[in-house]
């Protein structure tokens, strides 16, 4: 999206591709200095969180549009990406080290398209440890990091749209999920495991549509720093 307003602060939607070991805030720290240096005060926030090992898709919201940020949150996502079967980690993902490992090759495709079909539909989860939810003033993660656990955690209901295999390469599955607001893949990852009985951990995650937003429509961080760096330049001649 090349719109950038320049005039007032109407605001805009920038849809940003969010790279690998960059948290949400991150971006949007960038983007709100992006504006200050430029000139312009910018409120900038996002429309729901993507963990740092995750990329893809993260919809920015600037100056008076930041007020609908709670309805593009409660959109559906499409999310693809790996989940390696036949060891487990702390944070159900690859920013914890593996454990538990065993073999998988007795998994027959057959097994592993059952099993995503299981996880289909609506269910009660609780968020990770390894996650930003509040709990007594602090963040689950921070606690996680600390080598406390919070089992009294409030689980909220999700729904798993669609839960596709794309292809099987043990020890990894590759998917597609449609999933509710609120859904950690991470987890269902590691459910997703549990029930084939080999444990497993999301090795990779890219979020490629929120609502009807698609990643094909996203700009890199810095193709969005240079459209509005251009944009303020084009404002002012």
């Amino acid at each position: 999206m090349e719109t950038v307003t320049m005039n007032g602060d109407t605001g805009d939607f920038l849809l940003v591709d969010k790279p690998i070991d960059w948290t949400s805030f991150d971006v949007v720290a960038k983007i709100r200095n992006t504006y200050s240096a430029a000139g312009l005060r910018r409120k900038v926030g996002h429309c729901g969180t993507l963990d740092p090992r995750a990329t893809g898709l993260l919809i920015l919201a600037t100056g008076r549009k930041t007020k609908q940020i709670s309805g593009l949150e409660a959109l559906d996502k499409v999310y693809e990406g790996s989940i390696k079967l036949g060891a487990m980690t702390e944070s159900h993902d690859t920013e914890s080290p593996e454990y538990g490992a065993c073999d998988v090759r007795h998994l027959g495709t057959d097994k592993i398209q059952s099993a995503a079909a299981a996880l289909e539909g609506r269910c009660m989860q609780k968020p990770p440890m390894h996650s930003a939810v509040w709990h007594k003033g602090k963040r689950l993660y921070e606690l996680a990091r600390k080598g406390q656990d919070v089992p009294e955690r409030k689980a909220r209901e999700i729904c798993v749209n669609s839960f596709t295999v794309l292809s099987v390469d043990l020890p990894f599955v590759y998917f597609r999920m449609d999933v509710s607001k609120g859904a950690y893949i991470r987890v269902l990852a590691h459910d997703f495991g549990q029930i084939l009985g080999v444990g497993g951990y999301l090795a990779s995650l890219r979020r490629v549509a929120i609502g009807d937003f698609s990643i094909s429509d996203a700009k890199s961080v810095s193709e969005t720093v240079e459209i509005i760096l251009r944009g303020t330049k084009d404002s002012v001649r």
